[in-house]
């Protein structure tokens, strides 16, 4: 999965996936069966009430698992599987992101939080920002997103500052935001310690987390009138479908609106 570019996080959860069913059957995993394994997935389904989301990552590992490790031909598990959830995500109005952003005192984080909201970067594409990526005569950042995709994001002239500043003071030696331990990136952990304690401190009663940053910046970009297929190459989504939900949070300004039954002469 490593050469894959899986993501750690991904890694993590895919082995527990497959670590729970061999529990379940008591059993190595290369001796369960396809017969074994879909009647997990039943259980899983009709007792634990599992998410559709849950039911297609465990396949996600099982396939993984059956193909790449133990060498076997891929057995396609067919099943009626939980309706997926259609959730919109929740986000910050613009007061709420202004005062988490400037809730911390200390600068790393206030830097972190603000880059976040920004520029929609993912939490595991922020801290692994290396400072080569940064191109300041182009006001650009290079981001290294899902599947090994690059792409650039461009900083203005006040988050250059902003970020220059930073340097001057905690002088980081590879990753923009390091830890304790210098070349080693800021931890995933340690930010989401950061946004909740900025949520609590600002009073927002929203449940904030990293990701909600992404999704204010998405919504706050389309209410300012960035056009849809500029903000899927922001966000670095492969598929505008993914984009398009944000349609659905944002809150365009009916008064911008063209009045169609007025002619144009007049």
């Amino acid at each position: 999965m490593r050469i894959r570019n899986y993501s750690e996080r991904t890694i993590q959860t895919y082995l527990h996936s497959i670590e729970q069913v061999a529990l379940h059957f008591k059993l190595p995993p290369g001796k369960i069966t396809i017969s074994q394994f879909k009647s997990y997935l039943y259980f899983l389904i009709n007792t634990k009430e599992a998410s559709f989301s849950r039911i297609n990552q465990d396949i996600s590992a099982w396939k993984i698992l059956q193909q790449d490790i133990l060498g076997r031909e891929w057995e396609k598990v067919i099943i009626r599987r939980p309706r997926g959830e259609k959730k919109l995500p929740v986000v910050l109005s613009d007061t709420e992101a202004q005062a988490l952003i400037k809730a911390p005192y200390n600068e790393k984080h206030r830097l972190i939080l603000t880059l976040a909201y920004a520029t929609g970067v993912r939490r595991n594409e922020l801290l692994s920002i290396r400072l080569k990526d940064i191109d300041r005569e182009r006001g650009l950042i290079k981001i290294q997103g899902k599947g090994n995709k690059q792409r650039e994001v461009p900083l203005s002239d006040n988050l250059l500052c902003l970020v220059e500043e930073y340097y001057k003071r905690y002088r980081p030696s590879v990753y923009l935001f390091e830890g304790n331990v210098l070349g080693r990136a800021y931890s995933e952990s340690s930010m989401a310690n950061v946004v909740k304690k900025a949520a609590l401190k600002s009073g927002i009663k929203k449940n904030v987390s990293p990701h909600i940053l992404r999704h204010t910046f998405a919504t706050h970009m389309l209410e300012r009138g960035v056009n849809l297929k500029r903000l899927q190459l922001l966000l670095g989504h492969s598929s505008m479908k993914t984009t398009s939900i944000y349609l659905h949070l944002a809150d365009i300004d009916k008064a911008q609106l063209p009045d169609l039954s007025t002619p144009l002469n007049q």
